[in-house]
């Protein structure tokens, strides 16, 4: 079968689309290189990830989590603006120390442990954050269970009911 005509979806001019809305800047569009959200959107997308995400800026300062609805370690919002070293068991202060000296030092871009914890299957993830002259901006934590991860086999290539 031969289409009709070429296919040509209509345009939305996301600029003006945001400035229509932007009745005051929590409602306003932050732009990206790949496209435009309103910071409430973004909220949105961070807390319906399959993970739990952490953003310690450069300075070693908790700034961020997401309040994902089964999140693996709870965070009080009270960690925002603490150092991150002091959010860990004394035991862990070394490992937290040398994650964040080998990624300032741009020995290492990432660290990762798994770990079983009350029947589950966590992956933790650490990813240097560097900006577009790889400078380093800070640490990101990704925390996800994968039980369910490590028991796919084969292939499900088509939506079921």
């Amino acid at each position: 079968m031969e289409p009709e005509a070429e296919w040509k979806p209509a345009r939305v001019d996301l600029e003006k689309a945001g400035e229509a809305i932007a009745d005051d800047t929590t409602r306003g569009f932050i732009k990206f290189p790949t496209g435009m959200l309103t910071p409430k959107e973004i909220e949105l997308i961070f807390n319906h990830l399959p993970v739990d995400i952490t953003f310690v800026d450069k300075n070693d300062t908790v700034r961020y989590f997401s309040a994902t609805k089964d999140r693996i370690f709870t965070r009080p919002k009270t960690v925002i603006g603490r150092k991150v070293q002091n959010c860990h068991p004394p035991a862990s202060y070394p490992v937290v120390e040398k994650i964040l000296k080998n990624f300032k030092e741009g020995k290492k871009d990432v660290e990762e442990f798994w770990i079983n914890l009350k029947g589950k299957s966590i992956y933790i993830r650490y990813f240097a954050v560097r900006d577009e002259e790889g400078n380093y901006m800070g640490t990101l934590e990704v925390t996800q269970e994968i039980g369910r991860i490590k028991e796919l086999q084969g292939e499900k290539r088509l939506l079921e009911d």
